[in-house]
């Protein structure tokens, strides 16, 4: 009987496992499983992504995931589980304590000395450990017993101790989109196993969409409202479960709205609502202040804010401001809330409406100028200290609108979805007929800024890795190699393309590694892909990363010109050939190449390519010598050798090298290019051309390459056809001696941004 009852316990343990399973709320039981079934994020675990590469590779270091409910922390962790071979243990940082953590320290320590097994430790909800629980657990993440990955929806760098934010990768989780939430839903209702794929559900186009629009990016209250509905619904006679759009209201009632009183989203909403007021912009002001009161935000905490706005931002300007704030706060006091948000809304318009003056700061100067003659050093000046500028960079890139014209400047204070959208129209009596004119102006001026891109909100950062110090001191010592003026074109294409930390990027000519290494550099949490074209240059530029992570290192791919080439009968295209890049449609979201376009059919073929290969609103940013405008070499030859006859015609016939229309290198011109650009789908936003001189100095193998007459393109093999042998061997003397001459070298280039189709 005990052993019966010994080998009976596990089925029933199993039994009531699928049991629990089956009867799982439907979000639970719509849990991705596998990368390829999961949604969204393509930012960190879309394809060639750094972390996807870990994961697929079991080659993970310490992780923390951040972001709001329903995106998919907790089942990126559960996805690690079903792919590492490492020991998995999971703990919920609500219920669990020191002990706990010592037990699965205990565990790991067992299964690598028993197995040599690594073990990773899942921390869900990890800003709920006190520092001393995360002090408990840092010396075992520290010493390699445990690779820690953490979920929060609190900002790490505040809510966790900061050595372990040091030791580990931070991966910010956006809201998922709209097509995000509608590829979950129609996953869960026609799923046969796991959601309602064996029901009759018919759900109308409106009412989905109504759950989607309510649910706010929150997979999870997307799918909690998608099974009440069916599961409240009884079928009708056909046994259809039909839900319309009163089933969809009753089943999602109220839009959550992300909000913490004391966390990250409190803190950059009253931030939001402050700089809109200082901007000048009264739709976003009134935006922020009614997102703040729908969530619960303390009105007097508002009116506190404004108060110090009142005086900091408008002053002066408007000495009636402090007095018609304060004047609402007294009137809020009075008749509290519902009613007293007429006047909350009231102080916000008069101040995003009254003319700005920060005059009231001079009291800081001289504040500081009293500290400076006390201590005799010279003060910092005052700085809005970001709250994690280092990390994930927010507050970076806010134009602050004191330093321009007017103290008003174009910038986008609403969200994304709301760009242009009005709230606040202005009347054309009393003090309001004064404003409506400049409120109008403003909008339009805005509104023409954010369509030329000039007013778009920043790239917010969204990855960020621990440093590297051996790797970003061989970083440094590669990228300070170049010379001052391909720095200086490297560093503007990296402007250009504002490449992010977990960006996919294509070096186009990675052959001197100009480029890569410095990819490499800004996208650690991405990845980058070398093209060359000789299998040797891939060797030398893969001796060159010794020090760098195996998972960082930039990926070579070395294929012959030709093997790029597939031939017109494939395409049936009569005398046309393509360049085809090996790599998957729309992978990248930076392109970056320098002097790729060395021909025309090139040059046309290799940019309808990379609009193939970058993502929809991807950046391709290039420098791009023009071999037309390029420098004579005759600039630099003694005059003195030619008589006048033969001097015209040397150069006659070396002008008509750089304007002959069969050479593809010299067959096209600027407006080619930028004609090829457009005909492949581009918009090109940055274009600038420039004649360069570079100092350069003459070697051996330049004159020897220009004077080699068995090449029928040398330059002195093509200009000797209007020369006489005579006048042809004083050219080559002429031009042998130049070698070792340091000379000033000029050439035209184009530097170009442009945004994928």
């Amino acid at each position: 009987m005990p052993k019966k009852t010994k080998s009976a316990a596990p089925l029933f343990d199993q039994a009531l496992q699928d049991r629990l399973e089956k009867e799982a709320p439907l979000a639970a039981r719509m849990r991705p499983r596998t990368l390829n079934e999961f949604v969204g994020q393509e930012h960190i675990v879309g394809p060639g992504r750094l972390l996807r590469r870990a994961i697929q590779a079991d080659q993970l270091s310490s992780l923390i995931f951040y972001g709001p409910p329903g995106t998919g922390k907790t089942t990126l962790a559960r996805i690690i589980a079903n792919t590492t071979k490492a020991h998995f243990i999971a703990i919920n940082a609500v219920l669990a304590g020191v002990a706990d953590i010592r037990k699965a320290i205990e565990e790991a320590q067992e299964r690598r000395r028993m197995y040599g097994q690594r073990t990773i430790l899942f921390v869900d909800e990890v800003h709920r450990f006190n520092k001393a629980q995360q002090d408990a657990l840092l010396p075992w993440v520290e010493n390699g017993t445990v690779i820690f990955i953490g979920a929060t929806t609190q900002n790490p760098y505040f809510e966790v101790i900061k050595p372990l934010v040091s030791r580990s990768r931070v991966f910010q989780l956006k809201p998922l989109s709209e097509d995000d939430l509608r590829t979950i839903a129609q996953r869960a209702l026609t799923d046969p196993e796991r959601g309602y794929g064996n029901l009759n559900v018919q759900i109308d186009p409106d009412a989905l969409d109504h759950l989607i629009n309510v649910a706010n990016g929150d997979a999870r209250a997307l799918l909690n409202a998608l099974e009440l509905a069916v599961e409240t619904t009884p079928p009708d006679e056909n046994g259809v479960i039909h839900i319309d759009m009163a089933v969809a209201e009753e089943s999602i009632q109220r839009r959550a709205v992300l909000y913490d009183k004391e966390g990250d989203v409190h803190f950059d909403t009253i931030s939001a609502f402050i700089k809109s007021l200082r901007g000048s912009d009264p739709d976003a002001a009134l935006y922020w202040l009614a997102k703040m009161i729908y969530a619960g935000e303390d009105p007097h905490y508002i009116f506190r804010r404004m108060l110090i706005l009142a005086s900091e931002d408008v002053g002066l300007a408007d000495p009636n401001a402090i007095a018609v704030v304060t004047a609402c706060t007294e009137a809020f006091d009075r008749v509290g809330l519902p009613e007293g948000q007429f006047h909350l809304a009231q102080a916000a318009l008069y101040l995003a409406t009254a003319p700005k003056s920060n005059s009231v700061m001079a009291y800081f100067d001289a504040l500081k100028t009293v500290e400076e003659e006390r201590e005799g050093e010279v003060p910092p000046h005052l700085k809005d200290a970001s709250r994690d500028k280092e990390g994930f960079g927010h507050g970076r890139g806010y134009v602050y609108p004191h330093a321009y014209r007017d103290h008003w400047v174009a910038q986008q204070y609403l969200p994304d979805n709301l760009k242009g959208k009005v709230f606040y129209q202005p009347s054309e009596q009393g003090y309001e007929a004064r404003i409506k004119a400049l409120v109008e102006r403003r909008r339009e001026a805005q509104l023409a800024a954010m369509l030329e891109g000039s007013a778009a909100a920043p790239a917010e950062v969204l990855t960020y890795s621990p440093a590297d110090r051996a790797a970003d001191r061989w970083l440094q010592r590669t990228l300070g190699r170049v010379s001052e003026h391909l720095a200086r074109q490297r560093d503007r294409l990296f402007e250009i393309a504002n490449v992010q930390r977990h960006h996919l990027v294509l070096d186009l000519r990675a052959t001197s590694g100009l480029l890569t290494w410095e990819a490499v550099r800004r996208a650690p949490e991405g990845g980058v892909w070398a093209l060359v074209d000789d299998p040797r240059d891939a060797q030398a530029l893969a001796t060159f990363y010794p020090d760098l992570d195996p998972l960082r290192r930039p990926r070579v791919v070395a294929i012959p010109n030709t093997q790029y080439l597939i031939s017109e009968k494939q395409y049936q295209v009569s005398g046309i050939r393509y360049w085809v890049l090996p790599f998957t449609f729309n992978l990248f979201d930076t392109v970056l190449a320098r002097n790729a376009f060395t021909t025309l059919p090139v040059h046309v073929d290799l940019i309808a390519e990379v609009a193939r290969v970058l993502r929809k609103g991807g950046v391709f940013a290039f420098v791009q010598s023009v071999p037309r405008r390029g420098q004579r070499l005759s600039a630099f030859l003694p005059r003195e050798v030619f008589d006048e006859r033969a001097w015209e015609r040397l150069r006659a016939a070396e002008e008509a090298l750089f304007t002959d229309a069969s050479d593809p290198q010299t067959a096209w011109d600027v407006d080619d290019l930028r004609a090829a650009l457009g005909a492949a789908g581009f918009q090109v936003e940055t274009w600038e051309v420039s004649v360069e001189q570079t100092e350069v100095r003459i070697a051996r193998g330049h004159v020897l390459r220009w004077t080699n007459v068995e090449d029928p393109r040398s330059y002195l093999a093509r200009v000797a056809r209007a020369l006489s042998p005579t006048e042809t061997e004083a050219l080559r003397q002429a031009i042998l001696g130049l070698e070792g001459r340091q000379v000033v070298w000029q050439s035209t280039v184009v530097i170009a941004g442009c945004r994928a189709p």
